[in-house]
């Protein structure tokens, strides 16, 4: 990849996206100060919500600053892959927040001032959500067709899904008390782990056109790597299921059984429950993306940029 390269398409969108990481900005920074006054009224959902909002306000501006100093023109076609694929998480992020906060906090709050403020957070976290999509969309009509992005094409979208979901796995996984009595358990959360570095450092390699540097070639290291994830994921599953909720192996098999759920919308059974969900995801997500690096093994090719 040349570093010195420019192109016309990408400038004309560089001017454009202005009117678009503006309305992002705001719409954070405001949605983070609103649930942030709330005091203890926020809630550990509210905490979690203002922590993806701060994420994505602080990385929005350091895009922003990049451009005001024309930093990317040093590195241009990896800051374009990046920003992009940024712009895709930010909007999972700001619509799993906004959804997440108003079904499990906003609507149990009285009605009055601090219930107006989380739905403001809630409504500007849905318009946050929304531009970034258009930023992330858009670019695909100014992205020139002589330049290869990595984002617009199925392996990235499968990647991207893949970490996105161990993201949200993490988050139930930050209440440690799902897993550490038993060992069985921990596996899965090391599970976890192993395979969203590799995933991750992959998306990082293709998005700056590292691949190369690869001892073996690009499709045959994706396909061992997916298979040892599916393998990896296929024990955490049947582990977490065996050991969440049978009571043979100390598990709760009924969501009854938990005192905490009767007063508590997402208590620990319900967070059990959605972690084995989420696997269950994950691991058909990796199945698939097993499936299509076995397919261009055997034929030899790779899908281009631009054909999902």
């Amino acid at each position: 990849m040349s570093t010195g390269v420019t192109h016309p398409n990408l400038d004309d969108w560089n001017t454009v996206c202005c009117f678009f990481r503006l309305p992002q900005l705001f719409s954070t920074c405001v949605a983070f100060s609103l649930v942030a006054d709330m005091g203890i009224w926020r809630g550990n959902i509210g905490n979690w919500s203002m922590s993806i909002w701060c994420f994505c306000f602080a990385v929005t501006l350091i895009i922003v600053t990049v451009k005001f100093f024309d930093f990317e023109s040093h590195f241009p076609l990896f800051w374009y892959n990046l920003s992009i694929t940024y712009a895709c998480y930010a909007a999972i992020l700001c619509l799993l927040a906004s959804v997440i906060y108003s079904i499990t906090h906003v609507q149990f709050l009285p009605d009055g001032p601090l219930r107006d403020r989380a739905t403001a957070a809630t409504t500007l976290s849905c318009i946050a959500s929304a531009f970034y999509a258009i930023d992330a969309f858009v670019w695909n009509y100014y992205w020139p067709e002589d330049i290869p992005c990595y984002v617009y094409t199925l392996p990235a979208l499968l990647k991207v899904l893949e970490t996105f979901v161990a993201g949200v796995i993490f988050v139930f996984l930050s209440n440690t008390s799902l897993y550490l009595h038993q060992p069985a358990l921990e596996w899965c959360v090391a599970v976890y782990s192993i395979c969203f570095i590799p995933t991750a450092l992959a998306m990082l390699l293709k998005l700056g056109d590292w691949e190369n540097i690869l001892p073996v070639p690009f499709p045959i290291f994706q396909l061992g790597l997916t298979l040892l994830s599916v393998l990896l994921y296929i024990s955490a599953l049947v582990l977490w299921l065996l050991y969440q909720f049978y009571e043979e192996f100390g598990g709760q098999p009924q969501w009854s059984s938990d005192i905490s759920c009767i007063n508590d919308l997402i208590c620990t059974w319900i967070q059990r429950l959605a972690v084995a969900v989420l696997t269950a995801i994950n691991l058909l997500i990796y199945v698939a993306d097993l499936v299509y690096w076995a397919r261009q093994v055997s034929i030899g090719t790779e899908d281009q940029p631009r054909d999902f």
